[in-house]
């Protein structure tokens, strides 16, 4: 498993938003906004933004910070000035936000930094809408070290903290079958105070939040709370789940999260290939 994805995050890092001058713009933006090294920029930083500049860096800023912030004026003003190409830059914007945070992640729990090279070549062909939703994520959805209903905590707190609709709209039915339930999951939100949640369970959900809102600054009791409860094969799925989780911000930061069902929840299943299957 750590060959393969090692080598999928490789990939990941020479994704594109098809311009050298917005990759460079949005890694130095994702970096400086996370407090961590930024993905290698194929560029100089300009000597001075345009007004376009100025949109997209204000973008991905708050795509880093917290999602939730982008509004609909945002948006809009985003979406005038990339037209058809929003959507890619986007999606390069989530790769530049989230693989520094996985390995931060990593380095913290002793796991290196997997796919993470001194020398990158930028990939301007490959499209990244298809390499990270069609490719990395049903890649990671369908690793198997970590049992489902704790894979199903860590995605329930990421959508949380990242308020995406169609995610909380969504229960995985590997997970019910395994004893997940409403009254456990209603426990996430205050889950340090909550007795139906195990200390493992307390442990990822910690972690979760330490990726999502201080990746720089991983606690030391973050970090033996995880050692203590998961393997370290089980510790690097919990951190792909976290990113492969955290692509719902593509969705909300672009309005695209509306929820499949107007009340409760729906039930799905994630399939052997990682693929998403609905009733």
């Amino acid at each position: 498993m750590t060959d393969a994805m090692a080598q999928r995050l490789a990939r990941l890092v020479g994704l594109s938003a098809g311009d050298d001058r917005a990759d460079t713009l949005i890694r130095l933006t994702c970096g400086r906004a996370l407090s961590l090294t930024p993905l290698p920029p194929p560029a100089d930083l300009p000597d001075a933004h345009t007004d376009d500049d100025a949109v997209l860096v204000a973008f991905a800023e708050q795509f880093s910070v917290d999602v939730t912030g982008i509004g609909e004026n945002q948006r809009n003003r985003f979406v005038k000035v990339y037209g058809d190409n929003a959507f890619r830059v986007v999606v390069a914007i989530f790769v530049a936000d989230f693989l520094p945070r996985v390995w931060a992640g990593c380095d913290a729990l002793g796991l290196g930094r997997p796919g993470w090279s001194a020398e990158v070549q930028i990939d301007r062909d490959t499209d990244p809408v298809g390499a990270v939703l069609g490719g990395f994520v049903p890649a990671v959805a369908k690793l198997r070290e970590v049992d489902p209903v704790t894979t199903e905590l860590v995605r329930l707190r990421g959508a949380e903290a990242h308020n995406c609709r169609l995610c909380k709209s969504l229960r995985e039915g590997h997970a019910l079958d395994a004893g997940g339930s409403e009254d456990l999951y209603r426990q996430i939100a205050d889950y340090e105070r909550a007795d139906g949640l195990t200390e493992a369970h307390k442990s990822a959900l910690r972690y979760v939040d330490a990726l999502v809102w201080t990746p720089s600054a991983i606690d030391d009791a973050v970090v033996d709370g995880m050692r203590r409860h998961f393997s370290e094969k089980q510790m690097l799925e919990i951190t792909l789940d976290v990113m492969r989780n955290a692509a719902n911000k593509i969705a909300v930061s672009m309005a695209a999260d509306a929820p499949r069902v107007a009340e409760g929840t729906e039930r799905y299943e994630v399939d052997e290939q990682g693929q998403t299957i609905f009733a």
